[in-house]
């Protein structure tokens, strides 16, 4: 669902110095098509770079979160899970029996959102979603 997004652009956008280690982490965040936390993301950037550590690790994380550039979910697994910040809004749905994530775009759930916001007397300028289920078992599968 999500075009990859260019974190080293949006670095640079930002004025954020961008060292060889930082442009490792943005390269491999940028390619990420998960949801990864740091630990992985420490494991995909030594495949690139084994100098990178993983105190840089979290000091990117948090920086390019500081700056706008990541978001930080609690998909509840107890680990922050880090993606790029998207140009459109989507929620997620989160399988609690193996941790998988999908992203998804419901018109009508969002419509829904901003009259319940509404109704109580706000303007809705923000939101996040996150859902969590089970797998429904099909007969035939």
């Amino acid at each position: 669902m999500s075009q990859p997004i260019d974190i080293e652009a949006l670095c640079a956008e930002r004025g954020l110095r961008i060292t060889e280690q930082r442009r490792v982490i943005a390269k491999v965040l940028s390619e990420s098509t998960d949801h990864p936390d740091v630990e992985k993301l420490h494991e995909r950037a030594t495949a690139i770079d084994p100098g990178i550590s993983i105190a840089t690790v979290y000091r990117t994380v948090r920086l390019f979160e500081e700056a706008g550039i990541l978001d930080r979910h609690d998909f509840g697994d107890g680990r922050a899970r880090y993606e790029a910040a998207p140009e459109a809004h989507h929620d997620h749905m989160i399988d609690v029996e193996t941790g998988a994530v999908i992203e998804f775009v419901d018109p009508e759930l969002e419509s829904l959102q901003k009259q319940i916001a509404e109704k109580l007397g706000f303007r809705l300028v923000d939101h996040r979603m996150e859902l969590f289920g089970v797998k429904i078992e099909r007969e035939g599968n």
